[in-house]
């Protein structure tokens, strides 16, 4: 019987660390998807929002002192931490947005210091993946497929000045690649193109400078 029960511990074992290494990558390990005791900072986590993209939910979690992004359904359980919130950021139900497509993206955002600091999920392939983290500090930060490749982009407005003046411009990144590129610095940032929801056109953008 003690046989057994050895060979019965070490096949417990053996399934357990396959499961850890067969994981998708970029979860956090250690995580459910449907832990009813999941704690986000101090405190257990609550459902902020939710979006359906496709056939799997996105919802973000908030605590005291710490979030987390829950993804579930057709693609499988994956949790993740909000770096954003780590950082300072406060999210609310209007931090999440996110755009289906073969190549899904997530946006997750929030305010702090006067600032928007925001990062990225990526559905690719059937797997949820955390992308770039961004920084806008003129007001705007959010998701439009600028160049249109069926993917959405990020698309950010930044003061041309470190604070010290009015002048914006506007940044469009790719969530699969570099920069896109930038708009030419406006006087202030309700004379970018489409403000307060910007959308310029590829034809107004120029290779990113340091400002």
């Amino acid at each position: 019987m003690q046989v057994i029960a050895v060979v019965a511990a070490v096949v417990v074992v053996a399934g357990v660390v396959f499961a850890y290494f067969q994981r998708p990558d970029n979860t956090d390990s250690g995580l459910s998807g449907t832990d009813a005791g999941m704690r986000c900072g101090t405190t257990v986590c609550q459902v902020i929002v939710g979006k359906s993209v496709g056939k799997d939910l996105v919802e973000l979690l908030g605590g005291t002192g710490g979030g987390r992004i829950r993804v579930t359904g057709e693609s499988g359980p994956f949790i993740f931490e909000m770096t954003i919130v780590e950082s300072g950021a406060v999210v609310n139900d209007k931090s999440l947005e996110c755009a289906a497509a073969p190549v899904s993206v997530c946006l997750i955002r929030g305010t702090s210091n006067g600032n928007w600091r925001g990062e990225v999920l990526i559905r690719k392939d059937g797997t949820w993946s955390r992308g770039q983290t961004y920084l806008a500090n003129a007001g705007y930060l959010g998701l439009h497929d600028v160049n249109e490749d069926g993917t959405a982009d990020v698309v950010a407005t930044q003061l041309a000045c470190d604070g010290l003046c009015n002048n914006a411009f506007v940044q469009v990144f790719s969530v699969l690649g570099p920069n896109i590129g930038c708009t030419t610095a406006a006087p202030g940032r309700d004379q970018l193109p489409g403000w307060p929801t910007p959308v310029p056109k590829m034809s107004q953008l120029r290779p990113c400078v340091d400002r």
